[in-house]
């Protein structure tokens, strides 16, 4: 039987974590990434999101991002790897910190928005997310975008890997993602995010925005949690799977 982990990033809006949106999107799910503080979040945001994951028996992670809240992490910033490093340790030691005082374990590391894209393509900003989070812990997963060459980087760096694709995404046909400053970036209808899911489970493969076939073997995919309408996108997209017979799983399993 195929199976697949369908994660999250979660923790980043204040109304969605408090007022049952962040947790009706849960029921989907297989694991969450929790922002820590820097792009999105704050103690009291982390605790809630990590208490409602595990109500619901998802895997939790951290997700890292640049220190820019003005900018929700989505722009990149000019840090050394030096700083990068500090900055996720910080992070990600944090987020640790609030599950353990909650009973729960952190299992990943999902790096957030502009971080996560450029070291898709920057094996030196890649080398730094996995320095900053070897200083807090060897034993996590690290999650990256399938088919980029930060995968080969966090291996590298002696950690387990997983290959991380998007639901909610288009694609370029280099396998990046398409700029969120296009308003066409997202995918909003529940129906035609279910297919794409499936077909990367099914297939490895997803189809680029001018049309190209790209190879994305992946073991995760995800639904962002604030993406308009993101708890019935998961449902579709975890119904659909589930009636091809995939099995929905932590990468933590």
């Amino acid at each position: 039987m195929k199976y697949i982990d369908l994660n999250s990033d979660m923790g980043e809006i204040r109304e969605a974590v408090f007022n049952g949106t962040q947790e009706s999107l849960m029921r989907s799910l297989t694991s969450v990434n929790i922002a820590c503080g820097a792009h999105a979040g704050d103690r009291a945001m982390m605790k809630a999101t990590i208490e409602q994951a595990a109500r619901h028996g998802l895997s939790v992670g951290a997700h890292p991002g640049y220190p820019d809240r003005a900018n929700f992490g989505r722009l990149e910033m000019a840090m050394t790897p030096e700083a990068i490093a500090s900055s996720v340790f910080e992070q990600v030691h944090t987020l640790a910190q609030i599950a353990e005082e909650c009973g729960v374990h952190v299992v990943h590391v999902k790096p957030h928005g502009a971080l996560y894209n450029k070291a898709a393509n920057d094996r030196a900003i890649a080398c730094a997310i996995a320095d900053g989070v070897g200083r807090w812990s060897r034993n996590v997963t690290l999650v990256g975008l399938a088919g980029s060459l930060m995968l080969d980087a966090f291996r590298q760096a002696g950690f387990p890997a997983a290959a991380e694709a998007f639901a909610d995404r288009r694609y370029e046909a280099d396998g990046s993602l398409r700029s969120r400053e296009f308003e066409d970036a997202l995918i909003r209808e529940p129906a035609q995010a279910a297919q794409r899911a499936l077909k990367i489970a099914e297939t490895g493969r997803v189809t680029a925005r001018d049309g190209a076939k790209i190879q994305i073997a992946a073991q995760t995919i995800c639904i962002h949690g604030d993406t308009p309408d993101a708890p019935e996108i998961a449902a579709a997209v975890a119904e659909t799977l589930r009636n091809a017979g995939i099995e929905l799983r932590a990468l933590a399993h």
